[in-house]
Parts: C-alpha cells; structure tokens; sequence
C-alpha cells in the first residue's frame, strides 16, 4: 500500500516530448523534484514541429538552452506565397525582433530534443526519468495523485505518489481520457502527407519558407535545420494512403514543384489530419493537461509544439510558488484563464493563414485584409508579442500591465553586457525607470512583493552615472522609452517576464 502521506516525488510528468522534457528542465531549474514517465527512450524520429519564435527562445534562455539549442537550428529568412506559375503572390519578410533573439527559427525536432533532454540532466538530482512505462491509472485525493505505472516490457506495475501531474501525454492523451475531459472541436477530412528529405544540391530559394497556394494541392514547402526539407501538402479526394507507399509515387508529387533526385534523398513520409480541437477543461484537481493533451490546432502557424511549452514555463513557475510556498495554491486556477486566450488566437491565426494558403479567401475578406494606405506599419498577428487579457496580473488601466517585456541589450553597474534577463535573475523582478523602484510603492506593496523573494532594480539610461552596484544600464534607451509609452514609470515583472502591476496599482496580484 502507498502511504497517501509521502511523496517519490512533488511533480509527475506523463510524456516526455517536447511539452514534458521543457516542463522538466523549469521545474528542475525551480529546484522542484519530479518523475517524469515515457514509453519510448529514444526520441521519435519524425520531425514534426518545423519552428521556433523569439518568445520560445526567450523561454529556453531563462534555463540556459538558447544557445545550445541554437546550434542545432537555421534563422528563418522570409516567408512567400507562390502558385504552381512561379508567381510570387505575397512576401513577409522577418523585421528585427525586441526580444533578443531572431524572430523565427527552423528547427529539426529530433536534435532539438535530444538538446532538451541533456538540458534536463543538468538537474538529475531533482529531474529522474522512467523509461519503458506508461502511466495506466491515475488516482488523486485532497493531498496528492497516485499514479500506476506499467512497464511496457514485463507488465510489472508499482505506484508512485506525487503532489501533482502535467499531464504531456499528447493528442491522444490516456490522461484525459482518464479523467474523463472530452475533447471538443473538428477533425478535417483531408489526409495530408508530410514528406521529410536529405538536401543533396540546392535549388533556387530553398532557404525561403514557402506556401504554394493551390485550391487542389497547397504545400507547405519549408527548409528544417541541418540540411533537413519537408513538404506537407493534401491527398486529393479519391488518394488513398496505400497510394503513396514507394519512392517513385512521392517522386511524382515532389516532381510537382521541381525537386527531383538531384536536390535531395527520401528520408521517410507520414500522413495525418488537421485539427482544430481543445479539452473541455485543462485542469482536474491536481493534474492539468498541457501542449495536444490539452489543445490542437492546424500547423499552419506553426504553434502547436510551441504552445505547449509556453504551456510549461506558465504552470512550472506557479508550481514551484506553490510548492515552495510563497504563492498560493489559487494561481494555478490562472493557468488555463492566461494560456487559453493565446492558444485559441494562434489557431485561428493558422485556421487563417490555411485558407489563404488553399485560396478559400473571397475578394472582400483579401480586401479586408489590407491596411489602408495611410495607417501605421504594424506586425502581422502571427508576428505581435503575446499579452495577457486576464490572470494573475493587477486590475487597474494600466497599459503596461499584462504586457510582455522587450528584452534590448543591457549592462550592469560594473559594465557587463549582455541582454536584458541576464541581469533580472529567474524569479519577480520590481524596475523602475530612472527611478529606484521601491520608493515609489507603498509599504504594504513593498512587503508583498519582498514576501515573494523579489529584488528592486533601476533602469538607469546609458548617459548617466550608476547609483547602485544593483542598477541595471538600458544601453540603447529603448527599454525607459518603452516603459514611458506604456505609461509607467515602475513596472513588477512575472517569472516569465509578463508585467504582473504597474504604476498606479503596483500591489501583488490577489
């Protein structure tokens, strides 16, 4: 019998994909321990995710992997819309991010989880891993979660008793199932291929993301890191996936677009289905769904394995709060109000980009579409920073507030550069703009913060002398410039590095 009064362990992840290994390096960088379960050792060998954005890397930098994870990706050059003509219908090139990295990067699946998983065996003292299980039952009480564990080999089972679950397990998460969450939404009928090759001699603008928009046969034409390519492109009405089976059927599709066996070598090919579906809810007392166990969306914005682990940085940071008891056990209730609105604009944001890619848009919606031709330059939706509407930030009208702050290059006291997280540590921040931050809060504020373990810091500008040997130098005065259109002079920075208050109200968040 498992004594319901002690742990093996604070967290179990269940899946140890993408979404569960970057939940497993946040929560072993907390110092949290936890048990990670998943069936397969080795990394499947499909790439399926094909992207990465700032916001992504500027998570995997607050643990340390963006430059490792760099090695193994190419920064994305532009985006283009071409018909099977060679007319280029559209172009979207990638303008110079705020947020320290480059605003989008391919990536090649496999490589960058093999990095994540080294990542995680930096914290082996809090992170164990079991492979070659699977979770087969799920019991949770007022204290805690019992899982059952199945070895796939022996189909020995043992329990473990964790405090709470992630639950990682994908889109046809046993989890969920588990708990009894329907999963609500649309399955497309469309069968699509996903054609993965070897590039053996480049051809012209290969290096281009490219959508070849088509009403019969749309592809999406996209160059993966490390010499890798894919195509993903729809089975007409009558195809069948026993159609495609050999080389010679997918030579005739690629042959489509002007690849032949010169250009590359077939590695492999899958088939799956579009959908645009999420869980009816994302928490069941102490488990929560998180990335395809909680929420899919076609591929089109390339935001489906980002989501979940934007999913994990949200929920890992509340957890360790929770745990190590600074936060309260209510801002987990935060996670799915904070993270649902973003998931659902990205799905429509790729439900969009699809049907300009398969030509379904009528002249009034492409009409629509344009700015009129004395507004403002502005990011297309795919490319604006994340914001947060509701969850755990102040009230107030503040314009800051819920805001995702840039990071631009910065400096300490004592002059070294770098940018601007490395010197916000991973936990609250207070800044204030040329100003120190906690002079212009009240006692109680202060207090409410400093229970939290967060530091004062002050943005001091590049033209002035440091007045602390905690001040932190925006060396291109675009953060205090920033700060001042948003309306405030202090700001209290979230672990993730969304503004939590701001000035006016600058109370820690009920």
């Amino acid at each position: 019998m498992t004594d319901k009064n002690s742990f093996d362990a604070e967290i179990g992840i269940i899946g140890y994909g993408p979404t569960g290994v970057s939940a497993a390096n946040f929560l072993g960088a907390a110092g949290i321990s936890t048990l990670a379960i998943e069936r397969d050792k080795d990394i499947y060998s499909r790439a399926r995710a094909i992207t990465v954005n700032d916001w992504t890397m500027r998570i995997y930098q607050s643990v340390g992997l963006d430059d490792a994870l760099k090695q193994g990706m190419d920064v994305t050059h532009s985006l283009r819309w071409i018909d099977y003509h060679g007319n280029e219908l559209a172009r979207l090139g990638f303008p110079p991010s705020d947020m320290g990295h480059a605003r989008a990067y391919s990536i090649y699946q496999p490589e960058m989880e093999k990095t994540l998983r080294a990542g995680a065996e930096r914290f082996s003292d809090h992170v164990k891993v079991r492979f070659g299980a699977e979770v087969t039952n799920v019991d949770q009480d007022a204290e805690g979660v019992t899982l059952e564990i199945t070895d796939c080999n022996t189909g020995a089972t043992e329990t473990k008793r964790v405090r709470y679950v992630l639950a990682c397990d994908g889109g046809s998460s046993a989890t969920r199932d588990n708990l009894g969450i329907r999963l609500l939404g649309d399955t497309l009928k469309t069968r699509w291929i996903v054609i993965d090759a070897r590039v053996k001699r480049w051809w012209p603008n290969r290096h281009v993301l490219t959508f070849w928009s088509d009403k019969e046969r749309p592809v999406v034409d996209v160059a993966l890191s490390m010499g890798n390519h894919r195509w993903e492109m729809p089975l007409g009405p009558e195809d069948k996936d026993s159609d495609f089976q050999t080389h010679d059927q997918i030579w005739n599709l690629l042959g489509t677009m002007g690849v032949t066996h010169e250009h590359v070598e077939l590695h492999q090919h899958a088939f799956y289905n579009h959908h645009i579906r999420h869980a009816e809810r994302w928490r069941e007392g102490r488990v929560f769904l998180l990335g395809d166990a909680g929420h899919l969306m076609p591929p089109w914005a390339g935001a489906g394995m980002q989501s979940g682990v934007r999913d994990a940085q949200n929920l890992s940071w509340k957890l360790a709060g929770v745990l190590k008891g600074t936060l309260p056990e209510s801002i987990l209730d935060t996670y799915e109000v904070e993270r649902a609105p973003d998931v659902e604009r990205f799905t429509q944001i790729a439900v969009q980009l699809g049907r300009i890619i398969k030509q379904e848009l009528t002249e009034e919606e492409l009409a629509a579409m344009q700015p009129p031709p004395d507004a403002e330059p502005e990011l297309p939706p795919l490319l604006q920073p994340p914001v947060i509407a509701a969850g755990w930030v102040s009230p107030g009208n503040a314009q800051a507030v819920g805001q995702f702050l840039p990071q631009p290059r910065a400096a300490s006291s004592t002059g070294e550069l770098g940018l601007l997280d490395h010197f916000l540590g991973d936990g609250f921040t207070i800044l204030g703009a040329d100003c120190d931050p906690s002079e212009a809060m009240t006692a109680e504020e202060k207090q409410g913060w400093e229970a939290l373990g967060a530091q004062f810091l002050a943005l001091r500008s590049a033209d002035q002398h440091s007045q602390s040997d905690t001040d932190v130098i925006d060396i291109d005065g675009t953060l205090i410039a920033w700060l001042k259109a948003h309306g405030a002079d202090v700001i209290a920075l979230r672990p993730d590095r969304f503004i939590a208050a701001a000035s006016g109200n600058l109370a820690v968040p009920a």
